[in-house]
């Protein structure tokens, strides 16, 4: 049981060190404590993992189109920075379909448009079953310009358990109808 400390009549001694900087001055035996490690709350975003999924081995990407001299398999790789482009105008559809149900917690995009100004739009979606209904994820537009804004990252936490599909519409130009569709990196974990 707590018992407060009892103030002596006449002078009190007052030590000369704070608590601060003192180790064995501010301890209190009396207190339940732990020492948790984290100021996130309960229930909050997880911790982000390093460690992105290698796509390459758990599934298979499918594009509507591809430029030889950007393909798709650029996009998944950490050294490379040349990235995917369409070689046809207009949207474009980028799949990724898992070899088993994945649960995804984090989605990163990378987009860069040095040329041309333009208005962007792309959508992801996912699926738990290959050819079944897919349900947004994001959809989200950004404006390129040559003079300024030449890259787009948008990383998205999510907490998805057994994707098998996970899709990516890209509508590279709202304003002209049509234009290559490019993309630089995209990760997930």
């Amino acid at each position: 049981m707590y018992s407060p400390p009892q103030i002596a009549s006449g002078n009190a001694h007052v030590s000369d060190r704070s608590c601060f900087g003192a180790a064995d001055s501010c301890q209190n035996e009396n207190m339940r404590k732990r020492i948790i490690g984290s100021t996130q709350r309960r229930g909050g975003p997880r911790p982000r993992s390093d460690t992105w999924l290698d796509l390459e081995q758990i599934a298979t990407v499918e594009a509507s189109s591809e430029d030889p001299r950007f393909p798709i398999e650029a996009v998944f790789q950490l050294d490379d920075n040349c990235g995917w482009r369409a070689d046809q105008n207009g949207e474009q559809l980028l799949r990724l379909i898992f070899d088993e149900p994945t649960a995804l917690h984090r989605i990163q995009l990378q987009f860069e448009e040095n040329e041309i100004e333009r208005t962007q739009e792309f959508t992801i979606c996912w699926a738990p079953a290959q050819g079944g209904p897919t349900r947004d994820i994001v959809r989200q537009q950004w404006t390129f310009s040559p003079g300024g804004s030449t890259r787009e990252v948008e990383d998205y936490d999510v907490n998805l358990e057994g994707v098998a599909v996970l899709e990516l519409f890209i509508k590279p130009d709202l304003n002209a109808g049509s234009g290559l569709a490019t993309l630089l990196k995209w990760r997930v974990r």
